[in-house]
């Protein structure tokens, strides 16, 4: 018999198939949550008196409850049971959203996106888990596929969907449209889902507070850090100081405490300490795009929200469709790392071309770009959590699904912040480029003081505003090259990886008791 981890098949009659839907359901719902509101921002402002500078707290508040608790999965999956975390997980994420859509200030909104941040924190990592546990090794494969359909798809929904509930209905029913799914969820995932036993764990204190420390000032330095200019600021210094001082000494916590919040096993496999490398870039990859090709279509080319949303669509069609041919692929033994390679190649081509864009060019260089990049994007992410996962046992999937989930969020916060702050510099170097070469020695006419005694003052703000798009443009083309650069530069860490071993038989298959 092999020697690979047993698979956990439910006992009540349900098949794989459904509970990847219940738990596909679930990890779409709390990913898509962490996007679908940041459109509706300024439509909150008013509603709960916030100021500018503070109605982000909003999508703060989320992000950093979200860090602080996905590290608890392991422990606590192991403490009440992975299934009843699951459905408690659910039942108080649906509660948090209905409490959103009824916040009447921003100290409740606050309050309340943090319970469903924290909540939510843990539906992701239990569904990859348990898909993980009711497959056969040699079908993890397509299972990964359709799982990752929700993951990675749904940011790219997010402000398509948030854009649409708002303009059509309110602000709040981005929040009271999860009370319907979750409801579904919840009923679904208490009829189907089994209960695997899995080893009783001491709660290491010391470990997550560490943890808990790092990534919320983590968080908090990367959110605020654009509003207060960075390392100008005092508090960003300090958070960021709080963050590398936390995270260090939890590192090396882990790597010395057996059966510590992370264990140290995840820290020692080859493929898991890589596989933690590559998501952390996909991340990146994936949130920063999103969060910058939309802003783009609407400042430069004049798209509504909901237009600039559908030319994300694209993206997620080609990532939907990759990620099918890559569950199939490694389903059949081709080796994952030639789809890592291929998929790394395509986002890097795609990214370049995006690099090519014009100031006067049609919607067909975003479909193309767009649906070029979801496909190396898909074909990066089913063989990655084939590979990352193959040589850990049962007892660490939850711990290791949680983690990479963490490393997933981080990659594409450090994405959003590194991305639109290299925007902003590179928009300044071009628009003082482009601005030294209009003076009044080499375009007359140019003369901002002839102009406005001629009385064409809006001649001068007409050029600056041409001078602005174009330096905006070629700001976006830097970053987008930037981005190129870093998808080419991680194919030489695939030579790191290891093929997976040959997958367990069938007998391996064991039913426990729902």
């Amino acid at each position: 018999m092999s020697s690979a981890a047993p698979v956990v098949a439910p006992a009540s009659g349900a098949s794989p198939i459904t509970v990847t839907l219940v738990v596909m359901l679930g990890s779409f719902m709390t990913i898509l949550d962490s996007t679908i509101a940041n459109v509706a921002l300024p439509h909150m402002q008013p509603s709960l008196n916030a100021a500018a500078d503070s109605i982000t707290w909003v999508l703060t508040s989320y992000i950093v409850a979200t860090a602080i608790a996905t590290p608890l999965t392991g422990w606590l999956s192991a403490r009440i049971g992975r299934r009843t975390l699951f459905l408690w997980s659910v039942a108080a994420f649906t509660a948090a959203s209905v409490l959103c859509g009824i916040a009447s200030s921003l100290e409740e909104m606050v309050l309340f996106r943090m319970i469903q941040g924290a909540a939510g924190a843990f539906i992701a990592p239990l569904g990859q888990a348990y898909l993980l546990d009711v497959w056969p090794p040699e079908k993890h494969g397509p299972a990964m596929a359709w799982w990752g359909v929700g993951i990675m798809v749904g940011p790219i929904l997010g402000p398509v969907i948030g854009g649409w509930l708002t303009d059509s209905f309110d602000w709040r029913w981005v929040f009271l449209i999860n009370l319907p799914f979750g409801i579904m969820c919840l009923t679904w995932a208490a009829a189907t889902l089994p209960k695997p036993q899995l080893e009783q764990r001491r709660f290491d204190m010391t470990g997550f507070a560490l943890l808990a420390v790092g990534m919320a000032a983590l968080q908090l330095g990367l959110d605020r850090g654009q509003l207060l200019d960075w390392l100008e600021s005092w508090e960003v210094r300090a958070e960021f100081g709080i963050a590398i001082a936390g995270l260090w000494a939890f590192g090396v916590h882990a790597l010395a405490t057996p059966g510590g919040i992370v264990d140290r096993e995840l820290l020692t496999d080859r493929n898991a300490l890589t596989g933690m490398v590559f998501i952390t870039l996909v991340g990146f990859l994936l949130v920063a795009t999103t969060a910058l090709l939309p802003t783009m279509l609407q400042t430069l080319y004049g798209y509504p929200v909901v237009s600039a949303g559908a030319l994300m669509m694209p993206r997620g069609i080609g990532m939907m469709m990759a990620m099918m041919a890559a569950g199939q692929l490694v389903g059949r033994g081709v080796d994952p790392r030639l789809m890592l390679t291929a998929g790394f190649t395509i986002t890097g081509a795609a990214l370049w071309g995006m690099s090519l864009f014009s100031p006067a060019q049609g919607a067909q260089p975003f479909v193309i770009t767009g649906f070029f990049q979801g496909a190396g994007l898909g074909l990066i992410f089913v063989p990655l959590n084939t590979m990352a996962f193959a040589s850990l046992p049962m007892r660490l999937r939850a711990d290791a699904s949680a983690i990479y989930m963490l490393l997933r969020n981080i990659g594409g916060s450090v994405g959003i912040s590194l991305a639109v702050a290299l925007l902003e510099r590179q928009t300044q170097t071009a628009h003082a480029d482009l601005g030294s070469g209009i003076t009044p020695f080499n375009l007359p006419w140019a003369d901002p003081a002839a102009l406005a005694a001629a009385g064409a003052g809006s001649v001068v703000a007409m050029l600056d505003g041409a001078v602005n798009k174009q330096a905006l443009m070629i700001a976006y083309i830097d970053v987008y090259r930037a981005m190129a650069f870093m998808a080419f530069a991680m194919l030489p860490l695939l030579l790191v990886l290891r093929r997976p071993q040959r997958p367990a038989s069938k007998a391996d298959v064991v039913h426990l008791a729902d």
